[in-house]
Formats: structure tokens, C-alpha cells, sequence
């Protein structure tokens, strides 16, 4: 469904100029109003934001709101469905109300400008449009207002680095360049989270406190922004939801801002599991093929050092010369151990840094393609500014030209570019297991990071710096969606002892047809049911304390009996934090199901359907 009406209003003579535009989403949930260059919003009648700025700061034209009258008003309304190559869920509803307000300036040049919101029943986004215009032939954005402003001091979560940690404060004591999506719990039934979408060629947005106002934040900028002649600025997102959870069932409002798929063949673009092989020598990376055929993985991973020192700038990526920091002994032939991962249905995947990437990324694609390598890991990516921004998305676009696909580190966050581009197949932009972090940030992380995109976590077994049980680890594996998702990732094959709770691992999908949040509270507790074809997998993390946790299985098809493969902590006082109990049982839709969890622990279940 796809409908168009437009108002057209002579300049000075608009009723809107002293009257709110309002619109509303489908389900009228959410109601928007525009109103002398601020928005407002409400949801199920509670206020969400009190009148909040909109304007963005140029050089040479000034604020665009400087003479600002509304001139025209045009509504859409927009239903369609998509299907993702990589995805949480599939088909996916894009279905929102449109409006976009043109605006006209008394202005020598920059005479015009429009704000366009779409209001869904997930949430509300806007972006800013500066037409080409006569006389305006370069444009610089020297800052960004746009505001969020909110009726009281709520406690949001914030982090103020892509790999940090959180920590839940009042929004009066929240810092400048606090990281998106950032969420706030502004009632027992309202979540709301800001996020950004669609940033491809714009500098990142965080937030920062609005000075001299209580309890807002604004648009924080990486840096000025230059364009020629016209500019759309990337979607700011609302999400709203009534429980946390309902915040990561429809965290596919970022892609929705996004465009469509712009790869016409995407046959190549294959999710999986992947292993980590740091030898860098021909036995280590044979071994790590074989542990991928025996165990069901699909990949494994060169990692940094096998063409040298990632850091040395001298250094040339299109030979095969280890790091003698690395392995100084290494007998490491790449064409060979690719000939062997091939023989055996493995993939391989090689790390480069950006500092190579930079300097011979039009000479690594083509070789690499020829080579046989599947997907290249960007390590320690510039981020932030526009320069970088938009040398990061056209990298991965040219990577694609060579069908091969990308894992970006580190600080780079998703805004839906991999709905675009789906050979992003995950980026890191997270505290996983490199950081080791604590349980308590691991259950932040699905309701605040994991709402913008795949997450590289990095799942960990047999280190014992892990300060979790490995049934928690277990549901890492499901909870934090990254269609790429390391398993093992501090562990080598000689040290697999093949305990029975690994099985969970085979094969273990790693996109999904559907995806539930049945329990969680942020910072405490997730339980998520994922769908697979038609199996199930029921997983949940837990932090804090110890926790029962019941709920009933009326997500499982009906007039189907499931083998259910359970793993839980064996301990729950978390003395033994890598034991794992192991239980087959039949279940069915219907049954009620108790989780008991150890305050760092969790469990996994995989449920298939036997006739």
C-alpha cells in the first residue's frame, strides 16, 4: 500500500505556521507533533518527549530555524514487507506514516530545507533534507540540535566507548559523546532508546547533555560535515516499547531506514560459525579445519600477524610473512591450507588492518578473490568523522564486487548499512569476550548494543578468565545475533575435551526465521526463544544472583512433540562455574519450563520437532 498527499502553501499565508502538524502511527499508539521547529511525542497517552529542538547549524547560512517558515506539508503512508538475506526474522513489516515539512528561509542562498519523520508503531525516526539549490554550491554542517527532551531524570545506560562499560545513571548525570543506541527506562512499561540509522557518508551521531536544559540530550557529532550543493542527513531514531524486551523484537526498524539490498546475486554471502587459529603455521590452521569439520563449524580464521605486524606500515598484505613476534618458526603456506579448508567444505577468512586496508585495499580484493578467501576481518577501523565513515562503506561496497564478505572491528557500530551491503556480516562495536567482561554488562548488551545490529561477542570456552558459567556462554551464542559468530574464540583444538554440552554448538544456526524475548530485565536477565527452520532454541543468561525463572512453551508449533536438548548449570552457587548438567526430554507447546541459573550462569536448550 502506497498513498501520496501533498498540501501546497503560499509562503506566509500557512495555518501550520501557528498550529501543531501532527501525525500519528498506524496503530495510533504513537502520536507526533511538530510545532515552531520542535517535536514532541506521546505513546498509549504518556508523555515520551516534551517539546525538543530541531535545527541543524551550517557555515556561511547559519541555523537553518534563522527565518524558517513553513511553507508545505506532505503526508505518505507506506506497507510493504522484505525479506533479509541475514536476519533475526523473515518476512520483515516496513509500515509507517510519513510526513515531511518544507520549509523556506529569507535567506540569500540556502533558501529551502525540508525534515521528514516517519512514524511507526516501533518508534518515530526524522532525517533533515538541503535541496540543491541555485547559488548554494557547497554545504558544511557545523553542528547538529537535535534534541531529545525528556519530563524527568530518568535512568538510561550509558557508555561512552563502542567497546565500554555500561553503567546505569540518571539522565542528569550523563556525559557528552554517550554511545547509541542508548535506552532508558522511563516507566515499568516504557523503554525508549535512541539510536541512528542510515549512516553512510555523515559523521557519527552520539549524545551530549543539552546545556541549560533539564533532563534533554542532543545530536553529538564526530566532526563538521561537507557535501556539495544538497544533503540528507542519517535517520534519528526513537524506539518505544513497553517492556525491554519488545526493544529487541523490533530493533528491525534500523534496517528498515535503510535502503534495499543493493546486491543483485547473494548466493555467496554465507552465515556460519567460525573458529580463531593463532599459530599462523600449516598444522595449526589444518587442525582448526579439521576441529571445524568434526565439531560443525563453518569457517575458520586467520588472525592478525600472517602477513607481518598488523601495525607496521611498512608491511605488505598481499604476501604471506608472519610476524616473527607471532611464530618465529612459522611454516605457514595460505594456498595450501585454503586448497585443504576447501577440500573440506571450510572457509577461510583473513585479518588486515585498516592501515593496510587503507593503503592496498584495490589490490587486496581482486587477489584475495583469487585466492580463494571467503571474507577479510577489518581490524581497528577508523570511525567517527565523515572521512571515515564513508571510507568504511565504500570499502565494504567494493568487497562485495570481489564477493567476498566483512567482519568490521572495533569501534564501528551498525546503523542497517548490512541490510544494504549483506556482506557485512558482523561488526564488534561490543564488550565481548576480548574485554572480559562482567555478567552484568553481558546482560546490558541485548538491550542496548544488540538493538542497532550483529554483534561480534567472540563466544570463549575453556579460558579461565571467563567470568561467567559456560552454559551462559552457551546462550551467548544465540542471544548476541551476529551471522558470523566466533565460537572457541581464546581456545585451540588440542585443549577440546569434547564434553557433551559442545553438541549445542553443532551446526549451530546462526541467522533466524523468528526471534522472541519471553523474560529480561536489563542488566539481570534474558530469556530468548529463536526459530530455525522448524527448530527451536530456548536460551537464557542470568547476572546479579541466582534466579528461577518459570514461563511456558506457547511459542512451540502446535500438535508438535519436541526432543528437547537441555543444558544448566550443574552448580548453582557458582562454585563450579564450567560444569554443565545435560537432559534430554519431550516437550511440547503448552508445557512449563523452569529455568534455574547461577548468578553468572544461564542455560541453552535446542528443541527438534520428532513425528
Amino acid at each position: 500500500m502506497h498513498c501520496l498527499i501533498t498540501f501546497i502553501l503560499l509562503l506566509g499565508a500557512s495555518p501550520f505556521n501557528n498550529h501543531p502538524v501532527e501525525s500519528a502511527s498506524p496503530d495510533d499508539s504513537l502520536q507526533l507533533s511538530i510545532e515552531d521547529l520542535h517535536w514532541s511525542a506521546t505513546w498509549n497517552g504518556k508523555t515520551v518527549l516534551l517539546p525538543s529542538t530541531l535545527d541543524l547549524v551550517t557555515k556561511n547560512h547559519g541555523a537553518l530555524s534563522e527565518g524558517a517558515i513553513l511553507a508545505r506539508v506532505e503526508r505518505d503512508q507506506v506497507k510493504r514487507q522484505w525479506e533479509p538475506v541475514l536476519g533475526e526474522r523473515r518476512p520483515v513489516l516496513d509500515f509507517y506514516n510519513e510526513i515531511t515539512l518544507h520549509y523556506a528561509r529569507k535567506a540569500d542562498v540556502l533558501k529551502r530545507f525540508s525534515i521528514t519523520f516517519r512514524v511507526y508503531n516501533e518508534g518515530v525516526a526524522l532525517s533533515y533534507t538541503i535541496p540543491e539549490q541555485e547559488g548554494l554550491d557547497k554545504l558544511q554542517i557545523e553542528d547538529e540540535l537535535t534534541q531529545f527532551r525528556f519530563d524527568a531524570d530518568y535512568p538510561g545506560h550509558a557508555v561512552y566507548s563502542a567497546q565500554g562499560v555500561y553503567e546505569r545513571v540518571p539522565l542528569s548525570q550523563l556525559k557528552p559523546n554517550c554511545e547509541r543506541p542508548m535506552t532508558l527506562e522511563m516507566d515499568e512499561e516504557l523503554y525508549v532508546s535512541i539510536a541512528e540509522a542510515k549512516l553512510v557518508d555523515y559523521a557519527r551521531m552520539r549524545l551530549r547533555p543539552s546545556e541549560g536544559v533539564p533532563y534533554a540530550l542532543e545530536a553529538h557529532l564526530a566532526g563538521k560535515v561537507r557535501t556539495d550543493k544538497s544533503l540528507t542527513t542519517p535517520w534519528r531514531v526513537l524506539m518505544v516499547a513497553d517492556r525491554p524486551g519488545q526493544l529487541i523484537e523490533q530493533n528491525y526498524l534500523i534496517q528498515n531506514l535503510n535502503d534495499p539490498c543493493a546486491i543483485e546475486d547473494t548466493s555467496w554471502i554465507k552465515p556460519g560459525t567460525i573458529i580463531r587459529e593463532v599459530t599462523l603455521t600449516n598444522d595449526g590452521a589444518k587442525a582448526c579445519v579439521d576441529f571445524a569439520v568434526e565439531q560443525g563449524l563453518d569457517y575458520i580464521h586467520l588472525d592478525a600477524g600472517w602477513y607481518g605486524h598488523e601495525h607496521d606500515k611498512t608491511q605488505d598484505a598481499t604476501t604471506v610473512t608472519v610476524d616473527p613476534k607471532r611464530n618465529p618458526d612459522s611454516d605457514l603456506d595460505i594456498h595450501e591450507v585454503i586448497r585443504y579448508a576447501d577440500s573440506k567444505g571450510i572457509g577461510v577468512w583473513v585479518y588486515v588492518n585498516h592501515i593496510h586496508l587503507e593503503q592496498q585495499l584495490d589490490e587486496l580484493l581482486p587477489l584475495y578473490k583469487e585466492w580463494g578467501i571467503k571474507g577479510i576481518k577489518y581490524g581497528f577501523v577508523n570511525v567517527g568523522t565523515q572521512r571515515w565513515t564513508n571510507w568504511l562503506h565504500e570499502a565494504i561496497k567494493k568487497t562485495a564486487e570481489f564477493e567476498l564478505m566483512v567482519d568490521v572491528h572495533d569501534e564501528y557500530r551498525m546503523t542497517g548499512f548490512e541490510r544494504t551491503y549483506p556482506n557485512l556480516m558482523t561488526v564488534e562495536g561490543i564488550a565481548g569476550n576480548e574485554t572480559m567482561p562482567t555478567p552484568e554488562n553481558n546482560l546490558v548488551l541485548p538491550f542496548t548494543r544488540m538493538l542497532c545490529g550483529a554483534g561480534d561477542y567472540t563466544v570463549c570456552w575453556y579460558t579461565p578468565r571467563i567470568k561467567t558459567t559456560h552454559a551462559h556462554q552457551l546462550a551467548a551464542s544465540v542471544v548476541y545475533y551476529s551471522p558470523l559468530q566466533f565460537l572457541y574464540w581464546y581456545d585451540q583444538p588440542k585443549a577440546f575435551e569434547n564434553e557433551p554440552e559442545t553438541a549445542f554448538f553443532r551446526e549451530l544456526p546462526t541467522i533466524w526465521d523468528e526471534s522472541r524475548v519471553l523474560k529480561g530485565k536489563i542488566g539481570h536477565y534474558i530469556v530468548m526463544a529463536r526459530r530455525s527452520g522448524a527448530d527451536w532454541y530456548l536460551v537464557g543468561m542470568n547476572a546479579v544472583e541466582q534466579r528461577s525463572l518459570d514461563f511456558t512453551l506457547d511459542f512451540l508449533g502446535e500438535g508438535i512433540r519436541y526432543e528437547a536438548f537441555i543444558c544448566y548449570d550443574t552448580h548453582i552457587d557458582g562454585s563450579e562455574p564450567f560444569a554443565v548438567s545435560v537432559e534430554k526430554a519431550m516437550l511440547q507447546r503448552g508445557d512449563k519450563f523452569r529455568a534455574v541459573m547461577a548468578n553468572n550462569g544461564g542455560f541453552a536448550v535446542k528443541l527438534t520437532p520428532k513425528q
